[in-house]
C-alpha cells in the first residue's frame, strides 16, 4: 500500500512519536539525551518549529510540535537523520537507528483541550512507564521539557513555547506563581496515575492469589450477574479433580482408538531400565512421525522491509 501524504499545513501542531529500530535503545547515555535535545534546538532554528513538549525515553520519543510554516516533513527529515548520524558516529556503530516512518498525530490546539491532553500525556511518561519512584517528582526526571515550564523566561529555550499550554490549563500569566500553580497541578495529575497503577497491581496480586480468593471473587460476581460460577471453583478437588477426569476420559477415548496404552503398560519405544526414549532419537519410529504442515504466515510479525525513511 502506499504511503499516506502528511497533512502539512501553517500553524498545524503534531503529536510526534518515533520509537529505535526493533524496540531498540536510542539514548544509550545522558550524552546522547545531550546531542538529541542540541539537534532538536538547530532543527527549530532552521524550520521554525515550536515545541510545546517533549519526552525522551529509553527507546522511543514524544514531540508536541507546532510548525509555522507547514513544513513538518522536512524538519523531521532533518532531525532524525542528523541525530542518527550523531548516534552512530559516536557509538562506532552502522545502520537504522529509528523503525521505519515516525507517527504524527494531528493536534486540534483551538483551546478545545486536546493540546493539553497531549502535553500532560507527554510529560507524564516517566509516570507511567515507571521510571520515577513513587515520592519522585516530576522535575527529577531531566529529559522532557517539563523542568524548562517551570524555568523563568530568560532562562528558558527560545524554541519552547510554554504560553498555549499553561492557558488551556488556566494560568493567565507566565510569573513564578503561575509556574508554582502549573507544577502543582501536574504532580496531582502523577499522583492520581500512581495511585491507579498501585490498584490495578493490587487487582492483579488478587486475582493470582489463592484458590479460595479466586472462588470468593467468581461467586461474587455469580451472584451480581446472575452467571453460573464454574465447576472447577465450586466442586470438590478444584482443578485438580476436573483435571484428573478429564486426563481418564481422555486416556479412555484414546484406548479406544488404539492412541493410547492403558496406564501401566510399557509404550513400544520405552526402555525397561532408562525410561522413554523419544521417538525423534528412535531411528524405527522415524517413519511414524506426523506430517507438520507449514507455518502459518498469520502467525509471524510481519517484518518491515529494511529500506526505510523517516519522511
Amino acid at each position: 500500500m502506499p504511503r499516506q501524504i502528511r497533512m502539512e499545513y501553517p500553524g498545524a501542531v503534531y503529536h510526534v512519536l518515533s520509537r529505535g529500530d526493533r524496540k531498540g535503545p536510542i539514548f544509550l547515555d545522558d550524552g546522547d539525551g545531550h546531542d538529541f535535545i542540541k539537534t532538536l534546538a538547530e532543527a527549530c532554528q532552521k524550520t521554525g518549529f515550536e515545541i510545546h513538549g517533549y519526552c525522551l525515553m529509553k527507546n522511543h520519543f514524544h514531540l508536541v510540535v507546532e510548525t509555522p510554516e507547514g513544513n513538518l516533513v522536512a524538519g523531521m527529515r532533518w532531525l532524525m537523520s542528523t541525530y542518527a548520524n550523531r548516534f552512530n558516529h559516536r557509538h562506532e556503530l552502522c545502520g537504522h537507528v529509528f523503525s521505519g516512518r515516525y507517527k504524527a498525530l494531528v493536534v486540534e490546539a483551538n483551546g478545545s483541550g486536546y493540546l493539553r491532553t497531549v502535553c500532560d500525556y507527554t510529560h507524564l511518561n516517566p509516570v507511567r512507564a515507571k521510571v520515577l519512584s513513587g515520592r519522585s517528582r516530576l522535575l527529577e526526571y531531566p529529559w522532557s521539557s517539563f523542568g524548562g515550564y517551570l524555568t523563568e523566561p530568560r532562562h528558558r529555550a527560545k524554541w519552547l513555547r510554554v504560553d498555549r499550554l499553561l492557558g488551556e490549563h488556566g494560568i493567565a500569566q507566565d510569573t513564578a506563581e503561575g509556574r508554582r500553580e502549573f507544577e502543582r497541578r501536574m504532580e496531582k495529575a502523577a499522583g492520581g496515575r500512581r495511585r491507579s497503577q498501585s490498584m490495578e497491581g493490587d487487582a492483579a496480586r488478587v486475582v493470582r492469589g489463592k484458590p479460595a480468593i479466586q472462588a470468593g471473587i467468581a461467586g461474587t460476581v455469580a451472584r451480581k450477574t446472575g452467571a453460573r460460577p464454574c465447576r472447577a471453583d465450586t466442586a470438590g478437588g478444584g482443578r485438580g479433580a476436573r483435571g484428573g477426569d478429564h486426563r481418564q476420559r481422555t486416556e479412555a477415548v484414546g484406548m479406544e482408538r488404539g492412541r493410547v496404552e492403558p496406564a501401566g503398560q510399557k509404550r513400544s519405544g520405552q526402555s525397561g531400565v532408562g525410561g522413554p526414549i523419544a521417538r525423534g532419537d528412535d531411528p524405527d519410529h522415524r517413519a511414524d512421525r506426523a506430517e507438520v504442515a507449514p507455518g502459518n504466515p498469520e502467525h509471524f510479525e510481519h517484518q518491515p522491509s529494511r529500506e526505510k525513511r523517516h519522511e
